[in-house]
C-alpha cells in the first residue's frame, strides 16, 4: 500500500533546511539579475543556481514536496488576495492600464512579430477593458483564497499556471520592448475617411507604408510602425507608487512573476498529494497567510487587506462546512467569493477607491509632488577605434579630453566609431508631470474666468501669449475649489445643484472656483447654457484628468497646494455641511 505523503516526508529536520536553502538560493537569483548588484551577477547566479538544484534534489529525495508547495501556497494565495484586491480597490484604474496593452502597436505587436500576422489587433478589447479588469480581479481573489485552504486544488492548480504563464509572457513582453524596433502593422480604413486620404499622400512620400489594395469603399495600408511600450504593468494598480514613490520597473515585474511560476510549479506537481486543510491546518494557514498580507500591508500603508482576507478565508470556510448540501463545497466557497469581491467592487466603482493612492488623495501635497523629480547622473563614454590594428577601446569624456591622451585625436591613427551614454543614476519624474496643467486660450476667455485672481492678473502681466496655463497658480492659491470632469457628455450631473450653491458661496467669500475639463469650447458653451451654470472653465489633458479622480465628476478643496477634501459625484456635500466641517473658511 502506497504510503501517504506527509509534510515531514522522510525527515522534517532535512526538508525543513531543504526549503529554507531553496528559497533562499531563488534570492540569490533574483537579487543577482537586479541592476544595482550587476557587479555580483555571475557569483549570485552561480551561488543561487547551484543552491537551488542542490536543494530541490534534496526535496525530492526526502519527500518534501508537500512542505514546499504548503509554503508556496501561502506566499502564492496571500499575493494573489491583495494583487487582486488592491486591481479591486481601482478596477477602472488597471482598466486603463489594460486599454495600454491593447493599443495595436503594444502587446499586438509581439503577435504580429512572432506568427507574422500583420493583421492582428486587440484593440477590439478596448471597449471590454472594465469588464475584464473585474474579472481579473475576482479570479485572483478566487484562486488566492481556493490555493490557501487547499480546494479543488487540481482545477486551481492549472488556472494558477495558466494565469503565471500569462503574466510572465507579459511582463516579459514589456521588459524586452523596445521603442526603436519596427513591426509591420496591417489596418484597413474607409476610403473616404480623412486617416485613409493622409496614408494615400503619404504612401507615395514614405517607403514605409504601402498601399495593399483600395476599392471605393475601403483600403488596406500596411505600415511599419515602432512598438508602444509600457512602462508599468500594473501588476498592483497604482498601490507602490503612491505608497513607495514608484512601481514594479518592467525587469522587476518580470522576475517577481518568474518567482511566483516557480512556486506555482511547486503546487502544481504536488496537486495530487494536496488535500483540502483539516481545522487545525486551516489555523496554521490562517496565520501564516495573514502575517504575509500583513507585510504588503506594511509597504502599501494600507491595512484592509488583512480584514479582507481574515473575511475571504474564514468565510468560505463557513460557506464549505455550512452551505448544505448546494453551497456546502468550494462551489458555494468560490460563490461567496465573488459576491463579496463583486459588493467591495460594486462599492469603488460608484463611489471611489476605498484607498486613494493616486498625487491628489486627501492630504497630499501637490506642489512638493510636482517638483519632487531628481535630474539623473550621466557619462558620455567615446568608443575609439585605432586604424591600424583595429581595436576598439571606451574612453569617458575625461579621459578623452585630457592631454595625456592626446594621441587619440591624432584622426590619421584613431577614428571616434561611437559615442554612448552610460547612465550613473536614472533620473526621477516628478510624480506629478505635466499631464496635469490646466490651461486656456486667451481668445477663449470669457467674463468667468476673468474674475478669477489668478487668471485676470496672469492675462494682464502676459499681454503677447496665446494660452496661458495654471497649474503653479493654482497650488499656490490660499483655497480653491475644483470641479473635474473628465468628459462634460457622459458625467453624471445629479448633483449639479449643489455644485452651484458651492460656486455661489465662493463668489461671495471670493474664494476661487474653476471646473477643469477636457472638452471643446462648443461643448462648454452648450453646458453652460443648458445647466444654466456659468462656471469658470479651464482645459486639460484627458489621461491627466483621469489621474486626478476616478469619479466623473469630482469635487476637490485644495488649500495652497494640499487636497483638504476630495469627493466623488455621489458624494458632493452641501455649503453648511462644508462650512460646518472646517472646509471652507
Amino acid at each position: 500500500m502506497k504510503q501517504k505523503a506527509t509534510v515531514q516526508g522522510r525527515s522534517m529536520v532535512f526538508n525543513v533546511l531543504f526549503v529554507i536553502f531553496n528559497l533562499c538560493g531563488l534570492s540569490l537569483v533574483v537579487i543577482g539579475s537586479h541592476a544595482a548588484f550587476q557587479d555580483y551577477f555571475l557569483l549570485f547566479n552561480f551561488l543561487g543556481y547551484i543552491i537551488l538544484a542542490l536543494s530541490a534534489a534534496g526535496i525530492f529525495v526526502f519527500q518534501g514536496r508537500l512542505m514546499i508547495a504548503n509554503v508556496a501556497r501561502a506566499i502564492v494565495g496571500s499575493l494573489f488576495i491583495v494583487s487582486g484586491l488592491v486591481k479591486a480597490n481601482d478596477p477602472i484604474g488597471f482598466a486603463y492600464k489594460l486599454e495600454e496593452y491593447f493599443e495595436d502597436g503594444a502587446l499586438a505587436y509581439r503577435i504580429k512579430e512572432l506568427f507574422g500576422m500583420s493583421g492582428f489587433s486587440l484593440e477590439f478589447l478596448v471597449d471590454s477593458a472594465l469588464t475584464l479588469s473585474i474579472f481579473i480581479c475576482i479570479i485572483e481573489i478566487i484562486l488566492g483564497v481556493l490555493v490557501i485552504i487547499g480546494g479543488k486544488i487540481k482545477l486551481v492548480s492549472y488556472l494558477l499556471a495558466l494565469m503565471m504563464l500569462f503574466f510572465t509572457f507579459l511582463t516579459s513582453h514589456t521588459a524586452s520592448c523596445n521603442s526603436k524596433d519596427s513591426f509591420l502593422d496591417r489596418d484597413t480604413y474607409q476610403t473616404e475617411s480623412s486617416i485613409a486620404q493622409i496614408k494615400l499622400k503619404d504612401s507615395k512620400l514614405n517607403k514605409r507604408i504601402k498601399i495593399v489594395s483600395k476599392t471605393a469603399n475601403e483600403i488596406v495600408v500596411e505600415e511599419w510602425k515602432h512598438p508602444q511600450c509600457v512602462s508599468d504593468c500594473g501588476c498592483f494598480g497604482d498601490a507602490l507608487k503612491g505608497s513607495i514613490g514608484r512601481s514594479l520597473t518592467p525587469s522587476e515585474s518580470l522576475w517577481k512573476d518568474i518567482v511566483l511560476l516557480y512556486l506555482v510549479f511547486w503546487i502544481f506537481i504536488s496537486q495530487r498529494i494536496i488535500i483540502p486543510n483539516t481545522k487545525k491546518q486551516n489555523i496554521k494557514f490562517i496565520i501564516v497567510t495573514l502575517l504575509f498580507v500583513s507585510g504588503l500591508s506594511v509597504v502599501f500603508g494600507w491595512y484592509f487587506p488583512i480584514v479582507f482576507a481574515l473575511i475571504s478565508i474564514i468565510g468560505s470556510l463557513w460557506v464549505r462546512n455550512r452551505g448544505g448540501y448546494f453551497l456546502g463545497n468550494h462551489f458555494g466557497s468560490s460563490l461567496f467569493l465573488i459576491v463579496l469581491s463583486s459588493i467591495f467592487i460594486g462599492y469603488v466603482l460608484l463611489y471611489a477607491p476605498l484607498k486613494d493612492f493616486s498625487p491628489f488623495a486627501e492630504g497630499k501635497n501637490l506642489l512638493w509632488q510636482m517638483n519632487d523629480g531628481k535630474d539623473g547622473v550621466k557619462e558620455v563614454l567615446y568608443v575609439v577605434k585605432n586604424k591600424k590594428t583595429g581595436v576598439k577601446k571606451s574612453y569617458t569624456q575625461q579621459e578623452y579630453t585630457s592631454e595625456s591622451n592626446a594621441k587619440l585625436w591624432d584622426e590619421k591613427k584613431y577614428a571616434v566609431v561611437d559615442q554612448q551614454v552610460k547612465v550613473i543614476i536614472a533620473s526621477v519624474d516628478p510624480t506629478i508631470s505635466d499631464q496635469f496643467d490646466p490651461f486656456i486660450r486667451v481668445k477663449d476667455l470669457t467674463k468667468s474666468e476673468l474674475n478669477l485672481s489668478f487668471v485676470s492678473l496672469k492675462s494682464r502681466n502676459n499681454p503677447s501669449e496665446t494660452t496661458l496655463s495654471f497649474k503653479k497658480e493654482i497650488v499656490r492659491e490660499n483655497f480653491v475649489v475644483i470641479v473635474n470632469a473628465q468628459n462634460l457628455t457622459t458625467a453624471n450631473w445629479n448633483e449639479i445643484n449643489r455644485m452651484k450653491a458651492i460656486y455661489s458661496y465662493c463668489k461671495s467669500k471670493d474664494i476661487s472656483f474653476v471646473m477643469i475639463t477636457n472638452a471643446s469650447r462648443n461643448e462648454i458653451n452648450s453646458f453652460r447654457k443648458v445647466n444654466k451654470f456659468d462656471v469658470p472653465v479651464l482645459l486639460n489633458d484627458g489621461t491627466g484628468l483621469k489621474s486626478v479622480s476616478r469619479s466623473n465628476p469630482s469635487l476637490l478643496i485644495i488649500k495652497k497646494g494640499i487636497v483638504m477634501a476630495k469627493y466623488p459625484h455621489r458624494s458632493i456635500p452641501t455649503v453648511e455641511w462644508l462650512k460646518n466641517n472646517g472646509m471652507l473658511k
